[in-house]
Formats: C-alpha cells, sequence, structure tokens
C-alpha cells in the first residue's frame, strides 16, 4: 500500500490550523486542486476538482475520524462505483497537528525569550492500488502523493499567515 507522508512546522497556533483543517469548506484554500466542496453534512463531503487539463472532477469523501483533544483528521475517499476504482481500492487522508512553542526571532539565548505559536502539521495518504497498477505503479503513486502532501502543508502555510 503506497503511503506518502510529509510533515512541516507552521507558524501559527494548532488550534487555528485546526479550525481550518476540520472545517472542509476551506479545502479550496490549502488543498491542491479543490475548486470547491459541496454537500457537507454529517461527516461527509465532496470535493470538487480541476485537472491539469481544465476537467472538472468530482470525489466524495467521509470523515472517518475526528479528534478534538488530539487534533487528528482522517477522511477516507469512497472510491467503489465511482472511475477512481479502476485505479484505487481505497485512500484515506490523516492530518494531525502538535502544538510547539519556539523563541521568537530576535531573541538572545541568556535573556528571557519570547514564545511564538508552531505547529507540527502531520500529513499522510495510505493508497490500496486496484487491478495491475498495485505491481508497478507503487512508486509513481507515492511519489505524486508526497508532491500533493508537500502542495497542502504549503496552501497551509499561505493561508496561517
Amino acid at each position: 500500500m503506497p503511503t506518502a507522508r510529509r510533515s512541516r512546522t507552521i507558524a501559527a497556533p494548532a488550534q487555528e490550523l485546526w479550525d481550518l483543517v476540520r472545517d472542509p469548506h476551506h479545502l479550496p484554500r490549502w488543498w491542491p486542486r479543490v475548486s470547491r466542496v459541496e454537500d457537507v453534512e454529517h461527516g461527509a463531503f465532496t470535493e470538487v476538482m480541476k485537472t491539469h487539463k481544465g476537467k472538472t472532477v468530482r470525489a466524495d469523501f467521509d470523515v472517518v475520524r475526528s479528534d478534538e483533544q488530539q487534533r487528528a483528521l482522517t477522511w477516507a475517499q469512497r472510491t467503489e462505483g465511482t472511475p477512481f476504482a479502476r485505479l484505487l481500492k481505497s485512500a484515506e487522508t490523516e492530518v494531525r497537528l502538535a502544538p510547539l512553542a519556539r523563541d521568537a526571532p530576535g531573541t538572545d539565548a541568556g535573556l528571557a525569550t519570547a514564545v511564538s505559536p508552531a505547529t507540527e502539521v502531520t500529513i499522510e495518504l495510505r493508497q490500496a492500488l486496484a487491478g495491475f497498477f498495485p505491481r508497478f505503479g507503487g512508486f509513481m503513486v507515492r511519489r505524486a502523493a508526497a508532491a500533493t502532501l508537500e502542495e497542502a502543508l504549503d496552501g497551509l502555510e499561505r493561508i496561517s499567515g
């Protein structure tokens, strides 16, 4: 099962990032290629995405885990009965936020230091491939997923500052 994981420290409070991440309506602001989100209700949502060629693609997701205290959220793509089923048996995305404290820029180690909020953001994408793809495509899928996660982290960093 190809799995890609990326982490980054973002200079924003964990609660601020949690508010962005747990609300699917914010996905177009930070998740790559999502142009809008529809049908958000009861732990489910639909992403409307644009391909590199400009084609519109819809993908349905269920929130399978949301832990407020741990600031961890997992959503799973519904693949059965969709065009995605040719390539994917399953796909889950997990986002975890861990608050950090760090010295503010320009403080000296010997002086009382100001602490600025920061959060370690980890996003993991786990995909089970279908058909002949698992034999030959795992590396390509993992590489593409890693690039998507980097773009997502870039997006979170951009909108949180």
